[in-house]
């Protein structure tokens, strides 16, 4: 479960800017800290050059969570999963959120911004942070993920 103490960050690419913006805004009226790592405006831009730093703060340890944006969602999650200890989700609603904490111990959440209304996305995000990793069988699960 993600703690209010820590700081969350958050990518995005032109598609998901007024998204990124929103959360951006409602995260900080619930208390949640919020590391912006662009893109900062409409213009088209490539998503791995925000991809690439936010999935490598947090596999490197600097973050325990991110949230990254896209159109789809799907390039920012490809992108973020090459890295060896990210666990990147695509989810465009509140159970997929909540399973991809519960089941799959994910530590980055991808919204799609063309296909999630920015107050669904909210809910999303917000289960996701509150959610904890059940562990268990699924821990086993987890572990078989990384190719040894």
């Amino acid at each position: 479960m993600f703690k209010k103490s820590e700081t969350l960050a958050l990518g995005c690419d032109h598609a998901g800017y007024e998204l990124k913006e929103f959360l951006k805004i409602k995260l900080a009226e619930t208390g949640y800290s919020v590391r912006d790592f662009g893109t900062y405006s409409t213009a088209s831009m490539d998503y791995p050059d925000v991809a690439h730093p936010v999935a490598s703060a947090v596999n490197e340890g600097q973050y325990s969570t991110a949230v990254l944006i896209c159109g789809t969602g799907i390039g920012m999650s490809i992108t973020a999963n090459k890295y060896e200890s990210i666990r990147a989700a695509l989810c465009w609603n509140n159970e997929l959120a909540k399973l991809s904490r519960e089941h799959n111990d994910a530590n980055i959440l991808c919204l799609p911004a063309r296909f999630i209304e920015a107050e669904k996305a909210l809910q999303a995000v917000l289960i996701f942070l509150k959610t904890e990793f059940a562990g268990g069988r699924h821990q086993v699960r987890v572990d078989k993920i990384q190719i040894k």
